[in-house]
């Protein structure tokens, strides 16, 4: 059940210190995180324009990829990082903000907001039915006008100004996942194991110890007359000690003396059984595999990484889609293309008249790897051969534009022509070599 909107204002920030310090400093935490970025990102979300003309869906697409390693106006990063680094953040933070700046220029120049740089704590009733909560203005209608930003990111350490400037709502991005209708502010993926993550290196910290006193071999002289030094020990003429419970200590036993070794409790199952399965409630809550969190195989299969790898494809599909494209690469394209027609360096005179044709744009995520790919591809023939799916389709689940690989598929085969190759007859030849 999703946190009520008031709890999830008030929650927010610490759950987000919480997790920032576990992604930073828990080995399963930061495994978890760039699982997700992995599942979401991968390479990179490929963003193409959708006009009907070929020609000009070509010019755009040419002239965004060329963009992409402009789009960081810190210089840092490419489209691609910058979209990978968001969504670190939204895992992690809960949400991400970008500026959509534009340079002398005109071009188009994104920068990565830290979400406390959002004020959290500004609620003010404005006139007309106009509020601002948690930073964000809205209008009567509940829409988005603006957000109340410091200058600078609190805490740094040279002193971070405290002063707030009002940027419209078009000029932001605000990337966060939605979890109940009317929600203002994002809440960290950690919030549901924050505590089973403390437990889990709480009991780690617990077992470690466990291991060092087991370590200890430790003897222990038994002395019928009972002689022998204590605990504490007794000093000897050269200032050394008599008795001692150091670990390997050596002593020379008198006649009718005995020595003893400790024997410290190994670990048991149920110590292991108890982390195994904390760290499968952990993955749970994070949404991941478990295989993802932790590296470990030892106890799958085929069947069961399939299963786990597809129910997570899918929950990273929806997310892809309804999301990540939704909130930031749709409004960056459609930014981006307007900003290149208004500066003259995009000729596009049907521009006013057909707005929505220039800024269409399709996200093609890439491709997902998959245990047995060989399977795969055969399934993926006979869906296509029974009329089930479109090689269009096929082919931009692969992270592909159908267009530009038809293109590269010819000219690999005039190439190949004008020098004598066949590489078509090269997997018969192979076969009939193992038949």
């Amino acid at each position: 059940m999703p946190l009520p909107i008031s709890a999830a204002l008030a929650a927010r920030v610490p759950l987000a210190r919480r997790a920032r310090y576990l992604a930073a400093n828990n080995g399963h935490a930061r495994a978890g995180t760039d699982a997700w970025i992995s599942a979401l990102v991968g390479s990179g979300i490929t963003t193409q324009s959708a006009h009907p003309d070929p020609a000009i869906r070509s010019l755009l697409n040419a002239v965004f990829e060329a963009w992409t390693d402009e789009a960081d106006s810190d210089g840092l990063l490419d489209f691609h990082g910058l979209v990978a680094l968001a969504v670190h953040r939204l895992v992690v933070d809960g949400e991400c903000l970008a500026l959509m700046l534009h340079d002398a220029a005109g071009r188009l120049r994104l920068r990565l907001l830290d979400p406390e740089q959002l004020n959290g704590a500004y609620h003010v009733e404005l006139s007309g039915g106009s509020r601002i909560v948690a930073g964000i203005e809205f209008d009567e209608a509940g829409r988005r006008v603006a957000y109340h930003l410091f200058k600078e990111r609190p805490g740094l350490p040279l002193g971070g100004s405290l002063d707030m400037i009002r940027v419209p709502a078009e000029d932001v991005i605000h990337l966060f996942r939605v979890d109940t209708p009317g929600q203002v502010r994002g809440v960290s993926w950690f919030a549901p194991i924050l505590l089973r993550l403390a437990d889990f290196d709480a009991a780690s910290d617990a077992q470690l110890m466990r291991q060092k006193i087991s370590a200890l071999l430790t003897g222990f002289v038994i002395d019928p007359a009972g002689e022998a030094g204590g605990f504490q020990g007794e000093a000897d003429g050269e200032g050394g000690l008599e008795g001692g419970l150091e670990p390997g200590t050596l002593k020379v036993l008198r006649p009718g003396q005995d020595i003893r070794f400790s024997d410290p409790a190994a670990i048991g199952a149920e110590a292991i059984q108890y982390l195994t399965v904390t760290l499968r409630e952990i993955a749970a809550g994070l949404g991941v595999p478990y295989s993802a969190l932790t590296g470990d195989v030892s106890d799958a299969n085929y069947s069961s990484q399939r299963d786990a790898r597809v129910e997570f494809r899918r929950k990273a599909e929806a997310l892809q889609h309804a999301l990540i494209v939704f909130q930031l690469c749709r409004p960056v394209w459609r930014r981006f293309v307007t900003a290149e027609i208004l500066s003259g360096r995009i000729n596009a005179p049907d521009f006013e008249a057909n707005t929505a044709a220039w800024l269409a744009s399709r996200s093609m995520p890439p491709k997902a790897e998959w245990i047995d790919p060989a399977k795969d591809v055969e399934a993926e023939i006979a869906a296509i051969g029974a009329g089930l799916m479109s090689r269009r389709q096929a082919v931009a689940a692969r992270g592909y534009d159908v267009e530009a690989l038809d293109r590269e598929i010819a000219e690999d085969r005039k190439a190949a022509g004008a020098l004598g190759l066949d590489f078509q007859s090269a997997p018969v030849a192979i076969n009939a070599q193992v038949a």
